[in-house]
């Protein structure tokens, strides 16, 4: 009998797409195939993501794609999951307007998939189940990895930080660190399958081991007591086989003067950190509930420098906050001159139902937000571009990604300071380290050519 099939469109940040993975390596468990065409699948799953007004948009707007195929396939399965689904509103409306969806379930009990899935297409129920708060991590789940020289590791979940703007805390629950020893043993089989270059995530990895602390079961017996962020990192840096070690997201109040040093110390930590600033203005900071000054983020940055001179730094910008005045926006176009930023996200303020800065008074024009991005964007993509001159004429480690969207005999990849690479290339070089001497920079990326064939 041919095999069921399965879709899984994600929406939102990398932690969705590694839920997408361990969502689809359940379903391979299960004896399910992937195919390209949702509208072809048995099963279809849409992971959702409540960060940005536009994401719930296009999530309502595929499931809409999706109803008359659901309605004339009654054997079709469609669930929804993620984020937004931790919302009781966003539930509601699913109920009300797409009452033919079968399963609803959360970011707590993604574990619990492959047993909701066989009620739902056994017994031809529908099922909605989310709960309001994680439990115990469970471990050793499949994953079905979508590269095999690249990989995202969880290193925790949820976050305790409340910024006045963001909904995760609401939809990701309290902060929980996974334990160091099983962390480590996922590296190391990631690198035995050859997975050169990890991606430790979290939405504030700095804080990783206090959630372990603070429930009385930080100090271990398997020699990685006391293990917090900084000394995750040099442990994996000793991982025989893995050559580069990324993380995402840090939050500049919990950074580290030990993680300020690894950028020294240790051989595989990328030159690169992602380190989110969204305001100039110590008011705006305040307001955002971000429990750090203007100055004392500079002060961070010229550490780092100094540490590691060559560091590209990229951050996250909000434009709009509200009550954000002219001269709060200045500070931050003064920040981005003083900081000189690699690139960055930037992102229109968008009010997140059941956040506290839902209800600020002095919401900002459309008018008004619209300018001030402009004015931002055209100061980043200066400097961006200036930056980008610095490259040219070198010769860097370039982990090849395959091939360009655009042309196939063009391939791309990142340099560790986490600059993208276009050159000549060839199928056999995805997933190698090569040398690429930068010919052409451009303000988004460079353009080089391979000098060797070899990734060692």
């Amino acid at each position: 009998m041919k095999n069921k099939t399965y879709h899984i469109i994600t929406f939102g940040c990398q932690m969705n797409e590694r839920d997408s993975e361990t969502l689809a390596g359940m379903l391979d468990t299960m004896g399910y195939a992937y195919t390209e065409d949702k509208t072809k699948a048995d099963v279809v799953l849409l992971n959702t993501c409540s960060v940005r007004e536009n994401a719930d948009k296009r999530f309502f707007g595929v499931l809409g794609q999706l109803k008359h195929r659901r309605l004339a396939q009654p054997d079709m399965t469609v669930g929804v999951c993620g984020c937004m689904m931790q919302q009781e509103h966003v539930i509601a409306a699913l109920k009300e307007k797409f009452p033919w969806v079968d399963l609803i379930f959360g970011t707590h009990n993604i574990h619990r998939f492959p047993q909701l899935l066989h009620e739902v297409r056994e017994q031809h129920v529908h099922l909605t189940d989310i709960w309001a708060e994680g439990g115990a991590i469970v471990e050793q789940l499949p994953a079905k990895r979508a590269f095999s020289y690249k990989a995202y590791v969880n290193i925790m979940y949820g976050c305790n930080n409340f910024c006045t703007y963001c909904i995760v805390p609401y939809t990701r629950g309290r902060e929980r660190s996974r334990q160091p020893t099983e962390i480590l043993n996922e590296v190391r089989r990631l690198a035995e399958s050859g997975t050169k270059e990890i991606t430790l995530l979290g939405q504030n990895v700095n804080s990783y081991g206090k959630s372990r602390y603070e429930a009385g079961s930080y100090c271990m017996d398997d020699g990685v007591e006391g293990m917090d962020f900084a000394g995750l990192i040099r442990a994996i840096d000793k991982v025989s086989g893995i050559e580069r070690i990324r993380f995402m997201t840090s939050h500049p109040k919990d950074i580290s003067t030990d993680l300020i040093r690894a950028y020294g110390d240790c051989e595989h930590l990328c030159r690169h950190i992602h380190l989110p600033v969204q305001s100039g203005s110590d008011r705006v900071l305040q307001k955002m509930n971000r429990h750090y000054s203007r100055d004392q983020y500079l002060e961070i940055i010229d550490r780092l420098r100094k540490i590691c001179p060559s560091i590209a730094v990229t951050t996250d910008i909000i434009v709009g906050f509200p009550g954000e005045t002219e001269e709060d926006f200045r500070d931050t176009l003064d920040l981005v001159k003083k900081v000189r930023y690699d690139s960055a996200f930037t992102f229109l303020y968008s009010p997140r139902k059941g956040t506290p800065a839902e209800h600020f008074a002095d919401q900002i024009s459309q008018e008004v937000r619209h300018d001030r991005f402009n004015r931002l964007i055209e100061e980043i993509h200066r400097i961006q571009g200036e930056k980008s001159l610095d490259y040219q004429g070198k010769v860097l480690p370039v982990l090849v990604e395959g091939p360009s969207r655009t042309r196939s005999d063009v391939f791309t990849g990142r340099t560790d300071s986490s600059k993208v690479v276009d050159f000549p290339g060839a199928p056999e070089m995805t997933g190698k380290i090569l040398p690429v001497r930068i010919t052409r920079a451009r303000t988004f990326s460079l353009y080089g050519e391979v000098e060797g064939n070899d990734s060692e």
